[in-house]
């Protein structure tokens, strides 16, 4: 089977796997692990990442190149959506016009769940607004279908918690939503590791979103490369299609018959 690239918001982009910014030992460090992890989408924290609006201050821009990379940024640490949609309002002003962005309006300040009702909110007014959004939310099917509905271009539902490292927790859940969108559907939240990463997309999942699982490695630039690997063995395997599963029924390899002997 020939692989279609991941397309969103009109654009095709030829790795499923995005990263985030946060959390590496500098920007050197920032860079050379995403440029190893061969991610085209890089996401941005807009309250906690400059960009241009702190004046004099160390600009990621300057080591992650928005002529190479497509630019996401993004609203963690906002817990309204009057704030998500300031913040990203501003990113559009910093990066002259930019649409694309992902949504994230966060429940709680502990497990960083997502606020599903001022989620929606935030997509309603983003998307009148001009908005390309992607957005982060529960694992609730019947949510998700709410954002496709509401013009959204991608649902990245989490895999669990932000930053646990828990792996996929609800895959069942995941296929629900796959089996019904029409739009990506993306994990988001939760990877711990490239195994993580690969059973997202044998699973379905359009693509991978992570941050955590890279920068909080003991070597992040070779874990960004397990995660590229994973994500592209994945989706191979995805494609190729597993064999069966057959509870208590053998199956030799090697042919049964001609064996010396017999």
């Amino acid at each position: 089977m020939t692989d279609a690239p991941l397309t969103i918001a009109g654009r095709a982009y030829a790795s499923r796997l995005l990263v985030g910014t946060g959390k590496y030992r500098d920007f050197d460090q920032t860079a050379e692990a995403i440029a190893a992890s061969g991610a085209e989408i890089v996401t941005v924290a807009i309250r906690r990442v400059n960009i241009g609006q702190n004046p004099g201050q160390p600009n990621l821009l300057d080591v992650i190149s928005p002529q190479r990379y497509t630019l996401l940024p993004n609203t963690a640490g906002c817990y309204s959506a009057d704030d998500a949609v300031r913040t990203l309002r501003l990113a559009r002003e910093l990066l002259d016009g930019h649409k694309l962005v992902k949504l994230e309006v966060l429940g709680d300040q502990h497990t960083l769940f997502p606020n599903m009702p001022e989620t929606l909110k935030a997509a309603a007014t983003l998307v009148k607004d001009g908005f390309d959004v992607m957005v982060y939310c529960s694992d609730d099917p019947v949510q998700a279908r709410m954002l496709e509905d509401a013009g959204c271009v991608a649902v990245m539902p989490l895999a669990s918690l932000i930053g646990s490292g828990m792996g996929i927790l609800n895959p069942w859940n995941l296929r629900l939503i796959i089996d019904q969108a029409k739009v990506p559907v993306l994990v988001d939240a939760g990877v711990g590791t490239a195994s993580d990463a690969a059973v997202a997309m044998e699973l379905g999942c359009d693509g991978v979103l992570m941050n955590t699982a890279i920068a909080g490695a003991r070597d992040p630039v070779r874990m960004a490369r397990a995660m590229k690997l994973a994500v592209e063995a994945g989706r191979d395997a995805y494609l190729a299609g597993r064999m069966p599963r057959k509870f208590y029924s053998a199956d030799p390899s090697s042919p049964a018959g001609g064996l010396i002997g017999s």
